[in-house]
């Protein structure tokens, strides 16, 4: 039986969380994810429940979305069983594992070094991790990792260091995983994804802060923007409103998710978030609350093609472009998430899901954030 969960908390209830911000208009809560949607977006709403029936009916254990419109959260519901062996259903709150929704938040964390001076984009990246071995291919810096060009492999064809088990408790120690290996291209010669690369990145951030990587995050990134409900994947934690990850067997039928450790890779997929703190995250970005508006343009611009790169590449630095749209998609084991920000209309809209691959069974689902567009 599958259930539906909406959450709602009434406008009268809201005010008591009414906080300030750094916006200069008191529009965020501390419970963003409890909302009353705004009436003039109920047919939006209703659209868009069409598109998340659509994966329902294709077997997701549940799924939660989260949009936001105007500075506003004015719409957080869940579907389905946040746990199915408990029959937990998933509302706003539950936290889902969100992939690579963390590359463009590291994205944010290396421009914050940036507008301090503390990092330069066309260094070699020795300048900061010294006892990174130079490759042969030439100069790994800090744009080409974090515009995937820099030659660093993505995950082996085996996917056998995407279910890694080994605890790190530091970046630098997970480097082991890629660190001796040869580049796959010469720095800048095409683009490649990379989770790798990113972590790379992670690293970097810490080794210049001083910090370990997500207590760099935490009071630079998430705390200033009130990210409350984002946070490493500790698998030896207990974590309040945790999703349960699923995968499917060859006949389709759901099975709990083979267990990792994504200690090794904080920087480029392994934290959990909720779809109202990735909308959260969203305004806090396009709005000028954590970077600068000229630091934002450099990480939305993709880079020239290299002769012979594939026409119309649209990753930049962190950032997809999506059309209109700006964002990421996440895939991780037993998690599935797209984020996609308008900053014209000023619309970002976030799905999770715990199954992974889940999204893929509706191709139109980007098609929600129109909806919302066409009503603002």
């Amino acid at each position: 039986m599958r259930i539906k969960i909406r959450q709602i908390l009434v406008a009268a209830l809201l005010l008591p969380f009414l906080i300030s911000t750094a916006w200069g208009q008191a529009t965020f809560i501390d419970r963003f994810d409890l909302v009353t949607p705004a009436n003039e977006y109920e047919s939006a709403i209703q659209h868009a429940r069409k598109q998340i029936q659509v994966l329902m009916d294709s077997g997701a254990p549940g799924i939660s979305i989260a949009v936001g419109v105007d500075q506003q959260l004015v719409w957080a519901e869940g579907f389905g069983y946040a746990n199915i062996e408990n029959r937990a259903p998933v509302t706003p709150l539950t936290k889902f594992r969100v992939g690579s929704i963390a590359k463009p938040m590291t994205s944010i964390a290396m421009a914050l070094l940036y507008e301090r001076g503390l990092v330069d984009l066309d260094v070699p990246i020795q300048e900061y991790v010294k006892d990174f071995p130079v490759k042969e291919k030439g100069a790994v810096t800090l744009r080409l990792l974090a515009s995937h060009r820099a030659g660093i492999r993505h995950y082996l064809p085996d996917m056998s260091d995407n279910f890694i088990t080994k605890h790190y408790d530091d970046a630098k120690e997970a480097l082991e995983v890629f660190i001796d290996d040869p580049l796959i291209a010469a720095p800048g010669e095409r683009f490649s994804y990379s989770s790798h690369g990113y972590n790379l990145i992670g690293v970097i951030i810490q080794e210049v802060s001083g910090q370990s990587y997500m207590d760099f995050m935490r009071e630079q990134v998430f705390s200033p923007l009130r990210l409350t409900a984002t946070l490493a994947d500790h698998t030896d934690y207990i974590i309040e409103d945790r999703a349960a990850p699923y995968t499917r067997r060859e006949d389709g039928s759901l099975r709990n998710a083979p267990y990792v450790d994504n200690s090794y890779k904080w920087p480029s997929g392994g934290l959990l978030s909720t779809p109202s703190d990735l909308v959260k995250f969203g305004f806090g970005v396009f709005n000028g609350s954590i970077i600068k508006d000229e630091t934002l343009e450099l990480l939305l611009s993709p880079p020239t093609p290299s002769k012979g790169e594939i026409p119309g590449r649209t990753y930049a630095l962190g950032w997809r472009h999506f059309g209109e749209w700006y964002g990421h998609g996440g895939g991780s084991v037993g998690g599935n998430t797209l984020f996609m920000v308008h900053p014209e209309h000023d619309v970002v809209v976030a799905i999770v899901c715990n199954l992974t691959g889940c999204l893929s069974a509706n191709s139109q689902l980007r098609e929600i954030g129109d909806f919302f567009v066409s009503e603002n």
